[in-house]
């Protein structure tokens, strides 16, 4: 989900590591601009940007890894 609230972004980002959320993904004007999203881990690892498709990548072989199958 998207947290659009009037918060600094380091505030946000503690928050969410907190309630151990796996990825953070945040996108700025420069994000918007290069059509490319920011992603950091739960542990606090910057993986730097990276297109949506990249990060669908990331999602699926991370999915793959830890042998979690979808459920409809």
């Amino acid at each position: 989900s998207a947290d659009l609230r009037n918060e600094k972004i380091g505030f946000k980002i503690r928050e969410h590591t907190l309630h151990k959320v796996p990825y953070l993904i945040v996108v700025g004007d420069k994000e918007v601009e290069s059509n490319m999203v920011a992603v950091r881990t739960r542990k606090g690892d910057d993986l730097g940007a990276m297109t949506l498709d990249a990060f669908k990548e990331l999602l699926a072989k991370d999915v793959a890894r830890r042998g979690r199958v979808e459920t409809e």
